[in-house]
């Protein structure tokens, strides 16, 4: 006979923590014959791809300059997943961020599309938009600078 198994509201409430942490939509914890799944409803935005806008070229450097380039100082946001960068929720809508942008914990800065669902990446902490490493409608791998916050 199989033995009546209770639910342990705190390790439902742990494995929510950590889908939201890691911002995972689904996980699932299994001892012996007892397995939990959550599963986390996330608003997906319609799959489009698109090409970005060619940038412009760089200007030439001046010969005469001999400093080395400058690096922004600050904090990267690395990429969770691998996938597809999107800056904007939709192609010719503004971007989330821009460089210059005051951004506050929890707010979204892009999105990254993995197996055809939109995962929004969010602020990890209040700050100021000084370098957007990711390029639009391009792939990033995990650990991937996606934008700098000083």
């Amino acid at each position: 006979m199989s033995e009546k198994f209770n639910i342990d509201g705190d390790s439902v409430r742990a494995l929510a923590d950590l889908l939201t942490e890691t911002e995972l939509t689904e996980i699932e914890y299994q001892v012996g014959e007892h397995r939990i799944r959550l599963v986390r409803a996330m608003m997906a935005a319609p799959v489009t791809h698109y090409l970005p806008s060619a940038a412009p070229a760089a200007a030439p450097a001046s010969s005469s300059d001999t400093s080395p380039p400058s690096t922004p100082q600050g904090e990267p946001v690395p990429s969770p997943m691998v996938g597809t960068v999107y800056l904007a929720a939709e192609p010719g809508a503004a971007p989330y961020v821009k460089v210059g942008s005051m951004v506050k914990k929890g707010d979204t800065l892009l999105i990254i599309e993995a197996m055809k669902v939109m995962n929004p990446i969010r602020a990890p902490r209040d700050g100021k938009v000084i370098e957007i490493c990711a390029t639009d409608a391009r792939p990033v791998e995990f650990g991937e600078p996606l934008l700098i916050l000083e």
